[in-house]
């Protein structure tokens, strides 16, 4: 007999409608499946199960007076990085232990506003600077894909980052859904590793505000799913104008759930010659080559197309994103909010503060941004490096007048183990290598899982849009989702 935990949030919705079940029940099997999966993966920070529960009672009230709201009932996580009014919002970071905001962020406040309860504030890598969950002040997260008891897995396995916290969480099934940033492939990464759907929508798309500054012309909120359809569901939610965020977009939001099951006969699907890198897996150009046969079969066009700035993406994307941190975490002195450590001096209390504060890869990246942006170094790296960056938007922006989508890789190999990649920095950084233009360029991408592959670990692939045009990214997913029928579920479920 298959859990409540087992359902996606399109089917839990319609159960919820059809009476089969209470928002608590759901709830409180949820809870359970979380306080497992917490001790298990150490994927929660701060928890709120308690809360989560409360709020169940008042869902299972509106629904019986009939006003409940479109998503209401919902048990989700929180990636850490959301500001949440009176609960604990830390970055992950030693610096932020002691911080409780006094507001909420926007998006979590509309996942609030249409009946979302939140089971806690899920691990991510420090300040969302990594690719693997190992960042966290608070320690890694263990993959649920590591076995059936991932704390004493001989192998224990990242599920990739920064939103690691919230993919294990939903792979796991110990929350629904979850919401996750994307500043290079934060998202999208996790979800490729961890077997599940993940979409970073088009810069502006969603507000940031209230959202923990790493890179701010580069960081998008977005969900992680099990399903397209929750996706649709989640990013409708999460998505709109604001006005306390001057980079979102005043433009509606279309109903993503109409772009489901849709045809996509006739759409043309780009594959980037760029993206085909020497010494790629043979798997991994084989799981490519059979996401692009797919939509062959469900009538799709696939052509070849050319990034030809593809090659320069890293290096501007390490130039751009350390910057920006180093002006955002300028912020964190010990004077106005958080950890406070003091000194003999008041540059002494800066010091200690931040020494202590921040980790090591912080403070790398920190290191990294303020030297490009000194007064000798800007000119040969920031600005030659924002110029590089239109290079980008102009070469996809030529390859959209050829397709209506682009398929790619998400990485070139299923997860690997914690610690395996720590030692070489330019590593982990590279893992990054098919996901961090989409942000350079602003575009939207999705990734949907496609297969398991020898080693028993999953793999998806990536679908990169035009700016705005999430409808027919969803359109694509839907019918890549259909056709791979990928249901595994990893050996270790809440």
């Amino acid at each position: 007999m298959s859990k409540l935990t087992d359902l996606t949030m399109t089917e839990a919705l319609k159960g919820l409608a059809n009476r089969d079940f209470s928002a608590v029940e759901l709830t409180t099997d949820y809870v359970a499946a979380a306080e497992r999966g917490a001790k298990a993966t150490n994927a929660f920070v701060t928890p709120t199960f308690d809360r989560a529960l409360e709020g169940a009672k008042a869902s299972d009230a509106r629904r019986a007076a009939g006003n409940a709201g479109a998503m209401d009932g919902m048990p989700i996580a929180i990636k850490d990085l959301f500001c949440t009014k009176g609960v604990r919002t830390t970055a992950c970071s030693k610096i932020l232990d002691n911080f409780v905001p006094p507001y909420e962020s926007t998006v979590t406040q509309k996942l609030a506003d249409a009946g979302c309860l939140s089971l806690g504030k899920v691990s991510m890598d420090e300040f969302a600077m990594g690719s693997a969950n190992v960042t966290s002040a608070y320690g890694p997260v263990i993959s649920p894909w590591s076995g059936p008891d991932p704390q004493n897995a001989t192998r224990k396995l990242v599920p990739g980052g920064s939103s690691g916290g919230s993919a294990a969480a939903v792979s796991g099934r110990f929350a629904i859904a979850a919401t996750g940033t994307d500043t290079g492939g934060s998202i999208r990464y996790p979800a490729s590793l961890s077997g599940i759907v993940g979409i970073k929508p088009t810069y502006g798309r969603c507000s940031r505000y209230g959202v923990v500054a790493f890179a701010s012309s580069l960081e998008q909120a977005g969900p992680l799913t099990r399903s397209v359809s929750d996706a649709a569901l989640m990013l409708r939610t999460m998505a709109g104008y604001d006005e306390k965020d001057s980079t979102t977009v005043n433009t509606p939001v279309p109903d993503y759930l109409q772009a489901l099951g849709q045809s996509i006969k006739g759409l043309k699907v780009g594959i980037p010659r760029e993206y085909r890198l020497d010494g790629m897996p043979a798997e991994t150009n084989g799981v490519w080559e059979r996401g692009a046969q797919m939509l062959r079969d469900a009538g799709a066009e696939v052509i070849e197309i050319s990034l030809p700035h593809t090659k320069y993406a890293m290096p501007v994307y390490y130039i751009l994103a350390p910057a920006e941190a180093s002006s955002n975490l300028a912020r964190y002195d010990g004077v106005r909010f958080g950890v406070r450590v003091e000194g003999e001096s008041l540059n002494d209390m800066y010091d200690n503060t931040r020494g202590a504060g921040f980790g090591i890869e912080v403070r790398r990246r920190i290191l990294m941004g303020t030297y490009v942006l000194s007064a000798g170094y800007y000119d040969a790296y920031y600005r030659k490096a924002q110029r590089v960056r239109r290079l980008f938007r102009d070469d996809f922006m030529k390859a959209f007048t050829q397709c209506d989508v682009i398929l790619t890789p998400v990485s070139t190999s299923t997860a690997f183990a914690i610690g395996e990649k720590m030692d070489d920095p330019i590593q982990m950084y590279l893992t990054d290598v098919f996901t961090s233009v989409c942000n350079l360029a602003g575009l939207p991408g999705i990734v949907v899982p496609v297969t398991l592959c020898a080693d028993g670990l999953p793999m998806g692939l990536q679908m990169i849009g035009k700016h705005f045009d999430e409808m027919t990214l969803f359109k694509v997913a839907s019918a890549l989702e259909a056709a791979a029928g990928y249901n595994a579920k990893p050996p270790f479920v809440g």
